[in-house]
């Protein structure tokens, strides 16, 4: 919509300012979000954004965000689909004495699988 780059919503509102646009006479608004991450999946691989810079545009009735940063590619497979949260791995890692990249390793091994992971550890 706009090819604004590495121009944050503030700047891109600041500019059109000046330019004598108002987006509220457009019906459009521009908010900046507090991304952690980002990812784009396909069917073949993924787009991970770390830290990312997200705006939002609202015009006409729709939404368009935008993504600014640099991503890492990865297959689709390797995606976030671990049978096991971040409290189990917490939680194995107590329970067993282990680190939490011990606990990971045991919980991928044996499926998701608390106990038999603990087990696995001591």
């Amino acid at each position: 919509m706009f090819g604004g780059g590495d121009m944050n919503p503030r700047k891109m509102k600041q500019m059109m300012s000046q330019m004598g646009i108002d987006m509220d006479q457009l019906g459009m608004a521009m908010d900046e979000i507090d991304a952690v991450e980002a990812i784009i999946r396909t069917e073949d691989e993924e787009l991970y954004f770390e830290s990312p810079q997200v705006s939002m545009i609202e015009a006409q009735g729709q939404s368009t965000y935008q993504i600014i940063g640099t991503p890492t590619t990865r297959d689709a497979s390797e995606g976030d689909t671990e049978p096991f949260t971040d409290d189990d791995v917490a939680l194995v890692a107590e329970r067993a004495g282990a680190s939490e990249e011990e606990a990971i390793e045991a919980l991928r091994l044996n499926e998701g699988d608390l106990a038999a992971a603990i087990s696995d550890l001591q």
